[in-house]
């Protein structure tokens, strides 16, 4: 039962996204909604079906999908699997996808484009649960770069603006230039295994080192989840719609890296180097993020950068978490920040569209009086600060943990996530705390409404969901349903709840009554919008560098390797001139007239003659 839910899980968001295509060339928005919207609810009750269906029949490694490939000495079994973890984020994927296909319905019911837009939804969706239901390299390698696509349809949705089609472009290309390590760590896996099954590649490093194709492949995984230093084009991705930005930020591609390590993780222990090279990137990566967060004028672009932040520390996670306690803590986080992120992106798109657009000086005060959107903005908040017994608190406890453990052995790797965390924790609660003081501004509440709460009730039922999961969510850890091995350590929780307080209270304490980060940082806002100048770092030692690769590249092809090609042709025509001169039609029929009228006069003259 769990195996035949398996397969219908990958494959019916993907019949909904062809089905979806083919209804948007008709622009008939209401057969467009029908399809996405629906679908999704019943991809959502199916995820739940397999869920129960491992709880009680057991988990199936080996589900077929079609017939194994064999390339040589390579076995290509292509095989799914249905396990608790595995079933647990595909609920997960399937709430938040039917949460943005609903919001969606609504957001971009003007749109001349929406049909197109739902379908790579819901392709989105079957790339992203193809990745997790999966127990073969190569299918991780189709779900992994139909994400990747999807993403660049998404983000640059918005076409006709040049800022969404140079958004689109440049997580394409990092994405792209980080998926050249992603492709060649599979390739170097499979090769030494001889086969693209988990759990035949895992079995087969016993005893030996896995770190070079594990360095490989984290360096596709650092680009997809942009951590540093591919951080800087998830941000700027906020050109998209906002419920292409819940998607992507919330349970799909930027967390994807994180539950494929999960399912490789007996080989990311045995992998030092990759382990410390995640680990560095994390811990960078949660700090700056959480720093520029705290500046930055346009709140969806700060919950952008806290999201960087958030898939940082879940990926530390995997970085520190001792091989006996497993993966547990990270893919807990997965699960948390997939509620809790999807429902503040829809929370603020939602707010957005009644006071006329999500700079902070535009939302000041928007949400007072709002009895939907204040709840939910408040239960995101405390959730993403990590405030108990909210989800977030939960998740992040754990990972935290986790390095405790580490770090109390003497591990320096791990000291280093256990202090960047801490130092995250404060930075979180303060631009959680700014957002907050921003959005309920009693001074602006009056003005702040631009136009009339037209949400449907499934935007409503949307928003409801997630928050109720975001607050409950966190009993999770008491079920068979996720394997968290490791304990909660109290005195990190104590500490880290009073340096929530602490950076809570610093914050209102210098806000009276104004925007926080501008009485702060006043005109230096500008740097923290520009994320201090790291899209010129790109343009000068990567985007300069490539373009000027490749016009050498086209300089080589054209006059080089086309020269052999072109010259070979010039002779070729100018021998077949020759021939054809030799051998020209027109000589023959002129040599044939003089024959027939030889033949004539001959005729003529012997006839005359007799």
């Amino acid at each position: 039962m769990s195996g035949a839910s398996a397969r219908l899980v990958v494959l019916l968001p993907a019949l909904a996204a062809a089905l979806g295509l083919l209804v948007a060339r008709r622009l008939d928005h209401r057969a467009a909604r029908l399809v996405a919207v629906g679908a999704s609810l019943v991809t959502l009750l199916l995820t739940a079906w397999q869920l129960l269906a491992v709880h009680v029949a057991g988990p199936a490694g080996h589900v077929h999908t079609v017939n194994a490939l064999h390339a040589g000495e390579l076995r290509i079994p292509l095989q799914l699997q249905a396990t608790a973890p595995v079933a647990l984020v595909a609920v997960v994927v399937a709430v938040v996808t039917w949460a943005v296909q609903a919001f969606a319905a609504w957001y971009l019911r003007d749109d001349d484009r929406y049909g197109v837009f739902a379908a790579g939804v819901s392709l989105f969706s079957a790339g992203m649960l193809l990745t997790v239901e999966s127990a073969d390299l190569v299918l991780t390698l189709v779900g992994w770069e139909v994400m990747g696509w999807c993403s660049y349809l998404l983000i640059g949705h918005w076409s006709r603006k040049e800022g969404a089609r140079r958004a689109a472009l440049k997580a394409f290309l990092v994405t792209r230039l980080a998926d050249v390590g992603f492709v060649l760590g599979v390739v170097a896996l499979a090769t030494h295994a001889g086969s693209t099954a988990y759990p035949t590649v895992l079995a087969s490093y016993a005893g030996d080192s896995p770190a070079v194709p594990m360095v490989l492949l984290l360096i596709g995984i650092l680009g997809k989840s942009a951590m540093f230093p591919f951080h800087d084009w998830l941000p700027d991705a906020m050109e998209g719609p906002t419920p292409a930005s819940a998607l992507i930020h919330a349970a799909t591609m930027v967390a994807a890296g994180t539950f494929v390590l999960a399912q490789l993780f007996g080989l990311l222990v045995a992998a030092g180097p990759a382990r410390w090279l995640l680990a560095l990137s994390t811990a960078v990566t949660m700090v700056w993020a959480a720093l520029l967060a705290f500046g930055q004028s346009d709140l969806k672009r700060l919950l952008a950068y806290s999201t960087l932040s958030q898939v940082a520390l879940m990926l530390s996670a995997l970085a520190v978490a001792p091989a006996q306690e497993g993966p547990g803590a990270g893919t807990l986080h997965l699960y948390s920040h997939a509620f809790f992120k999807a429902l503040l992106f829809l929370t603020i798109g939602w707010l957005s569209v009644t006071v006329g657009g999500t700079a902070a000086a535009t939302m000041r005060g928007g949400q007072r009086g709002h009895l939907f959107i204040r709840p939910a903005m408040f239960v995101g908040l405390l959730a993403l600060a990590g405030v108990p017994p909210l989800v977030g608190f939960v998740s992040k406890e754990y990972v935290l943990a986790a390095a405790e453990v580490g770090a109390t052995d003497g591990q320096l790797r791990s000291g280093v996530v256990m202090f960047a965390g801490l130092v995250t924790v404060i930075l979180t609660a303060a631009y959680c705390t700014r957002a907050w003081l921003v959005l309920d501004d009693s001074s602006h509440a009056d003005v702040a409404r631009h136009g009339a709460d037209t949400a449907t009730p499934g935007v409503r039922a949307a928003v409801t969901v997630l928050a109720v999961l975001s607050v409950v969510g966190g009993v999770v850890v008491f079920t068979p349903l996720i394997d968290v091995r490791g304990h909660l350590s109290w005195w990190a929780v104590l500490v880290s709840l009073l340096l929530i307080a602490g950076s809570a209270w610093g914050v209102r304490a210098v806000a009276r009554g104004a925007d926080p980060a501008v009485r702060v940082l006043g005109p230096a806002m500008a740097r923290f919008d520009a994320g201090f100048g790291a899209d010129r770092v790109y343009l000068a030692l990567v985007a300069r560098p490539v373009l000027a690769l490749a016009r050498v590249v086209v300089l080589l092809d054209e006059n080089v390797v086309d020269a052999y090609v072109r010259g070979a042709a010039l002779g070729a025509r100018l021998w077949g001139r020759r021939g054809q001169r030799a051998h020209s039609t027109e000589r023959a029929a002129s040599g044939l007239a003089w024959v027939v009228a030889g033949v004539v006069v001959v005729g003529l003259a012997g006839v005359a003659l007799w």
